[in-house]
């Protein structure tokens, strides 16, 4: 029986243009049909950071300068992106598939993810999103619009969102049945679209997701094998960017929480990578979570390099 894995993809896999990001996902997909001719089912998580931020900035901006545009809300920009990030993935994916004569399809999921409405993270917003305003313009829309705003190193004022936690998968059963018959699924792209749930279905909320959090628990929902992040670095290290720094193969959970606890991991990069680790090996039988960069991970697999986190 094949090994399953979860992929999560980060910024560098995909790039900040959709010409460039057209360049990488050629690069992005050698590494994932890598890993499919090896014999591993594999399902693609993604962030969608420079992407969301782009479209959200360009059609605020237009909304705003007589581009006649309708102000679009953030959660329809996160689905904006999960379209076109998921088409460039299908593409680059099914040629490097074909080209090997792998009759494998691969399908892109618009993904819902389900976060709590009174999660602690939306009484204290942090994600900055979209453009810069004045202090006198960024009152009235605050006003108008009930945004939370905040200064931002001197360059103005942007809008910040929530990051509250992912609780949910709206559309898991559909991505589990196209796993389970062999389709290569693109999901939860930026971590899911976030919602949160009413009487007679979800509703769409302004926040970003992590997407490391979000593939942890698709991972846990599929009954993952392996969660890869593949991210910027081949291995996790301690003393980071220090003459002293280390550089770590093999973790376990007592490990990795110890050096978090210590505060080795940044807050705003590889803690959330650890803490997404840690929460599928903690809520699986026999998961097995890695970290290791997006060109190094069929020899991560093999057990040449990268950090493996284990119970």
């Amino acid at each position: 029986m094949s090994k399953r894995l979860v992929i999560a993809l980060g910024g560098n896999a995909l790039g900040n243009t959709p010409e460039q990001q057209l360049l990488l996902v050629k690069n992005t997909a050698v590494t994932i049909v890598d890993l499919i001719e090896a014999g591993y089912d594999v399902a693609v998580g993604h962030g969608n950071g420079p992407q969301v931020g782009m479209i959200n900035l360009g059609m605020e901006f237009s909304a705003n300068n007589g581009g006649n545009t309708p102000f679009i809300p953030f959660p329809e920009c996160g689905a904006m992106t999960q379209g076109y990030i998921g088409y460039h993935l299908q593409q680059a994916i099914g040629r490097e598939l074909n080209k090997r004569h792998i009759d494998k399809t691969v399908a892109s999921v618009v993904t819902q993810t389900i976060v709590d409405r009174n999660d602690a993270a939306f009484e204290h917003p942090t994600k900055p999103v979209g453009a810069f305003y004045s202090k006198e313009d960024a009152d009235k829309i605050a006003a108008e619009k009930g945004w939370t705003f905040v200064e931002d190193a001197g360059r103005g004022y942007r809008r910040v969102v929530p990051s509250p936690m992912p609780e949910k998968i709206v559309e898991l059963p559909m991505i589990q049945e196209l796993v389970n018959n062999g389709y290569v699924v693109v999901s939860t792209g930026g971590g899911g679209i976030p919602v949160v749930e009413e009487d007679n279905g979800v509703a769409g909320v302004a926040a970003v997701i992590d997407k490391d959090r979000a593939s942890s628990l698709l991972a846990r929902e599929l009954n993952a094998d392996m969660l890869v992040i593949l991210t910027a670095v081949e291995k996790v290290a301690i003393h980071f960017n220090t003459p002293e720094q280390k550089n770590l193969e093999d973790l376990t959970v007592e490990e990795a929480k110890k050096y978090a606890a210590d505060g080795e991991f940044a807050p705003g990069s590889m803690l959330p990578k650890i803490e997404s680790c840690l929460s599928f090996v903690e809520n699986t039988d026999n998961g097995v979570a890695l970290i290791t960069s997006l060109e190094k991970a069929k020899e991560a697999l093999e057990g040449k390099t990268g950090t493996r986190i284990h119970k």
